[in-house]
């Protein structure tokens, strides 16, 4: 679906422009916004537009790293915006002239939305052109990734609270798919960093001194997550690290303890074993009482172990 506005000559906002009266001297500058368009809609492109065909080819294969190319007429953008629910990149192409934006998306952008809305409430950013609506968009889009970062990061906070022996399992499971969300997160954020590094280096794209200075905030946005990124990368990293040094604290324990009782049993064997021999001529096994004198010779000798063990500082090791 197509949406069209433009300022005319008079300052005023026109929606629904049909395209044929775009090019028009009438107007100062126009936007049009390709919404999931059709394959008819997609040949305008080429056929109203006469974009080159690289950048309609960019425009119409998914999924093209952000960037910025320069054409005779017009600069050509790709930035990304990312699905709540997936973390998934989606693209969102634009192509900018001296009088025209051209927005194409296969998605639904809210961002999008944000921009025409603000350019209804506020006329006075009328006259600042396409390049003010360009970097409107791409601001709400950076703007849009720090909820997504935030959310993270506050899980991971809780998690590191929450990190005990009982649930280590549990929560070293949400760490690992946290990691992976980070991941995917980084693999949008920092592509589009650079491409805001780019547009605020490069001689070739036209900025004013103020307009440069607007782009220069997006690209603190994008370094601040890109920092809080990696920051929650490594919290995720100490995590793991934790939970490997629980999981090796209990194994340790579960060995102390195997080994405590196998050094217990290791003389009580040896008695039991001593009066288990079929021997014709054994004293011992003829007294009345003699059953009872060893296993009271056998308890005496677990006992003294236990208490031997207790005072080496053996079961120390259990505390909490």
């Amino acid at each position: 679906m197509l949406h069209t506005m433009a300022i005319t000559k008079t300052h005023e906002l026109l929606h629904d422009v049909p395209l044929q009266k775009l090019k028009s001297d009438a107007y100062d500058w126009f936007w049009v916004d390709f919404d999931c368009p059709t394959p008819d809609e997609e040949e305008l492109l080429s056929s109203f537009f006469n974009f080159h065909p690289l950048a309609i080819e960019d425009c119409l294969q998914h999924l093209q790293r952000p960037k910025l190319d320069y054409y005779d007429d017009f600069y050509f953008f790709v930035i990304h915006t990312i699905n709540r629910e997936s973390l998934f990149s989606e693209e969102v192409n634009v192509f900018v002239g001296d009088r025209f934006i051209v927005t194409f998306h296969k998605n639904a952008v809210s961002e999008i939305a944000r921009v025409k809305q603000l350019l209804e409430s506020k006329p006075k950013s009328w006259d600042r052109g396409p390049i003010f609506i360009t970097y409107q968009l791409i601001d709400k889009i950076v703007d849009s990734y720090f909820p997504l970062v935030y959310k993270i990061e506050d899980y991971l906070n809780e998690l590191e609270d929450a990190l005990t022996y009982q649930n280590s399992m549990r929560s070293m499971k949400l760490v690992l798919e946290f990691r992976g969300d980070l991941l995917q997160l980084r693999r949008t954020i920092l592509p589009m960093r650079d491409l805001l590094y780019r547009i605020i280096s490069s001689y070739r794209f036209r900025l004013k001194k103020s307009e440069r200075a607007y782009f220069e905030d997006i690209h603190d946005h994008l370094v601040k997550l890109t920092d809080m990124i990696e920051s929650d990368r490594e919290m995720t990293a100490d995590m793991r690290d934790s939970y490997m040094a629980l999981n090796s604290n209990r194994m340790n324990g579960i060995m102390m303890l195997l080994t405590i009782v196998s050094t217990i049993f290791i003389p009580l064997t040896f008695i039991a074993g001593v009066y288990g021999m079929n021997f014709t001529n054994m004293p011992e096994l003829e007294g009345k009482y003699n059953y009872f004198l060893v296993l009271g010779l056998m308890l005496v000798v677990g006992g003294s172990m236990l208490v031997w063990f207790k005072l080496k500082g053996w079961f120390d090791f259990f505390k909490p």
